[in-house]
């Protein structure tokens, strides 16, 4: 279809290039004019053409092409006279020919047809993608929503435990959430499952990416998806599928709103809502892959190139964004802070952080502009703030060296639980040696060494023992080796560290004293995580003792394999349980010290003992034979202590607890709350003295309080 050309005589107008994006013209700011008639700017950094023209149609209206008239430092700007909310465009490069006199509209052939030859470019400022028949467009968006009285809820590092989890796999089994709310932003805040973080205790909410994503084309070629949805095209646009049918028949605008009030049903329930984002690549690909965005506007200036133009890849995903450049930066600034402004989200975990902070020598730097800007950031400063702190890249592992305002996912705890509960149990088990205890300790207590030298304290350290990547906390009992095989690659992929133990028998079993031991694994590895200081993050259905059968990589199982069970077996009741358990101890302790516990280690005690009650002795500390130890901490005002006690040996072992008095020449009387061993419901409860003695069952965790 071919439009009339606009009556104009000039090809300038009285766009700016900022901000950028589709905005209201600055002489329309605060009048009607722009909702009546539509009238935008439209700016679009894209360094890499000449000229460019945006593509539109108006809801009801025809397609149309203007080419943008002012081009200032890369920057290609324009007034469009009829772009209304819920308006589709994208961008093209004006043909060479016409670049330097294309007046404010000229004909174009339909839209589709033309697509064939030069596909329509996603504005990166985009506020949502429309997805019809693989054709990609923005869509220009109203930020109006009744947000009452909602604001991020700020909660104290000290007191938050977070849960990882996909909007989509939380919800599609769960019997109580209506169908059509399964898999959806409207399922995650539905009451059933809020109901059920609530009763377990944690306090934030990380979903997996939720910005749009496209699927590889190799999955696609195999008839799979990139569920987890590490493969951003849009860093401003909801992504769609996750929105009810009726959402997505209605359009963008009720996806957004439904976003939003997921946001503001789990704000009321007091849940924080962090969002996992991927600023590291896009999803681009390598120099073969599709042009969606960013190649087309200025590939040598979004993506890092060496010095002959080819991808410096430090993500193993194609591309890298590349942050040297400050328009890049500015981007995922402006992102970050959209989200915060207009979706009131509470914080971010960002995915191979390392890659956002490679300065022009492709080296990590703790002082990157990136990482300045946001410290220095009014509105970005006061949010949470999570690092995955490594890359594929060289000098790829900064776990500890992020600046002060972040923390940082801990893989040393991680690893070190793993090891201590799992790889050292087999390895004892087949006669041979385990470890110490003294990594364990360092784990538990935070890791302060590590994050001492950036200035930061044990809160630093989110501690983990799974994540969406890798075994399920089931898996690692249940499993030596990675049955990865469903996801097509002939199970090459995943990793092969596991550091896991299946107790006897690979995957499932009847045997009932396998799966006893495989529960005390269980309990022990999430006692850990929970009874350790730092930011403790449970992955979703670890507390249902979830399995995905053995796979560790399953980012392309859409389907049961990742979804939560929330079938109730013996299983899951019992570590249901134990989890709220764990938890709830740990809140009991928190509330009991001073609010800034455990950061000022002038007032904070963490003493070690044997488990004849004397002081850890560097030797016993180093020696694998020795797999017993006590730890008390607390606080010198504060009005609870607790006592920590470790039997990682394959027998039960006699302790002394430490000889500690109360107020005057009493000894203090330690209660039992809680062990990991099958006998917890017999003992919780008895009362031992300091100096007496009591006994700790093999492979377990005692925990105390006076």
């Amino acid at each position: 279809m071919v439009m009339p050309l606009f009556d104009t005589a000039s090809t300038m107008d009285a766009s700016t290039a900022v901000p950028l994006g589709v905005s209201v013209p600055r002489a329309d700011s605060g009048g009607t004019r722009h909702r009546a008639g539509g009238r935008a700017n439209v700016a679009c950094y894209a360094p890499g053409v000449p000229s460019l023209e945006i593509v539109y149609i108006a809801p009801g209206g025809d397609w149309r092409v203007q080419a943008l008239p002012n081009v200032t430092h890369g920057v290609h700007h324009g007034i469009v006279e009829d772009l209304p909310y819920g308006s589709r465009y994208g961008f093209r490069p004006a043909a060479p020919e016409q670049s330097q006199s294309l007046p404010l509209a000229v004909p174009t052939k339909d839209v589709d047809e033309d697509d064939a030859g030069q596909p329509l470019l996603l504005d990166p400022y985009g506020r949502a993608v429309d997805q019809r028949d693989g054709f990609l467009t923005s869509v220009r968006m109203a930020s109006d929503f009744d947000w009452g009285t909602d604001e991020r809820l700020r909660l104290q590092w000290r007191n938050t435990i977070i849960y990882e989890a996909h909007v989509r796999g939380q919800t599609m089994l769960h019997p109580d959430v209506p169908e059509e709310l399964r898999g959806t932003y409207a399922g995650m805040a539905h009451p059933a499952i809020i109901e059920h973080l609530k009763g377990l205790g944690v306090t934030s909410i990380q979903l997996l990416p939720v910005h749009f994503h496209l699927d590889e084309p190799h999955l696609q070629d195999l008839g799979l998806t990139n569920y987890w949805g590490y493969n951003t095209a849009a860093f401003f646009a909801p992504h769609p599928a996750y929105a009810t049918r009726a959402s997505q028949h209605a359009g963008p605008q009720a996806v957004q709103d439904e976003f939003k009030s997921m946001v503001k049903l789990l704000h009321a329930a007091g849940l924080e809502v962090i969002l996992d984002v991927v600023y590291n690549h896009t999803a681009e690909g390598g120099p073969d892959g599709k042009t969606v965005s960013f190649r087309g506007l200025g590939e040598d200036t979004y993506y890092r190139t060496d010095g002959h133009g080819k991808y410096v890849d430090t993500t193993g995903c194609g591309n890298s964004l590349n942050f040297g450049e400050p328009r890049v930066v500015q981007m995922v600034l402006d992102s970050l802070r959209y989200w915060v402004d207009e979706f009131h989200i509470d914080g971010f975990r960002f995915d191979l952080a390392v890659t956002l902070c490679r300065n022009g020598a492709n080296e990590f730097d703790p002082r990157h502009p990136f990482l300045v800007a946001i410290a220095a950031d009014p509105v970005l400063s006061d949010v949470k703030l999570i690092a995955e702190p490594w890359d594929v890249g060289y000098g790829g592992w900064q776990t500890g060296r992020f600046p002060t305002g972040w923390v940082d996912w801990n893989d040393h705890f991680r690893d070190t639980v793993r090891s201590f509960w799992l790889a050292d149990r087999a390895a004892l088990e087949a006669g041979g040696q385990g470890g110490s205890v003294a990594k364990l300790a360092d784990a538990l207590s935070g890791s302060a060494a590590l994050f001492q030298p950036s200035g930061r304290s044990r809160l630093a350290s989110v501690n983990y023992i799974t994540s969406h990547d890798g075994f399920t906390l089931n898996d690692l009992v249940s499993f030596d080796r990675k049955h990865n095989e469903d996801n097509g690659e002939q199970n090459r992929d995943g990793h092969g560290d596991n550091r896991s133990y299946n107790h006897g028998v690979e995957g499932p079993t009847e045997d009932g004293d396998i799966l006893a031991k495989r529960a005390q694994s269980r309990r022990n590895m999430m006692a850990s995580l929970l009874i350790s200081l730092g930011v403790p993050m449970i992955t979703a259905g670890d507390e249902l003792a979830r399995t995905q059968q053995g796979n560790n990589n399953a980012y392309c199982q859409d389907n049961a394999t990742t979804w939560v069970d929330w079938t109730r077996t013996p299983e899951s009741h019992e570590m249901l349980r134990s989890t709220k358990r764990y938890i709830r101890l740990r809140k009991e302790f928190l509330a009991a010290q001073p609010h800034d516990f455990p950061v000022r280690d002038e007032q904070s005690y963490l003493y070690w003992y044997d488990q004849h009650g004397r002081p850890m002795s560097m030797e016993r500390w180093n020696d694998p034979r020795h797999r017993v130890m006590q730890l008390l901490l607390g606080t010198d005002d504060g009005s609870l202590a607790g006592l920590v006690v470790v039997n990682g040996s394959t027998s039960d072992v006699q302790i002394t607890l430490p000889r500690v008095t109360a107020e005057g020449t009493a000894p203090r009387m330690f209660e039992l709350r809680l062990t990991t061993s099958p006998l917890h419901e017999l003992r919780q409860g008895g009362i031992v003295a300091s100096g007496e003695k009591d006994l700790v069952e093999a492979n377990s965790i005692s925990i105390y309080r006076t």
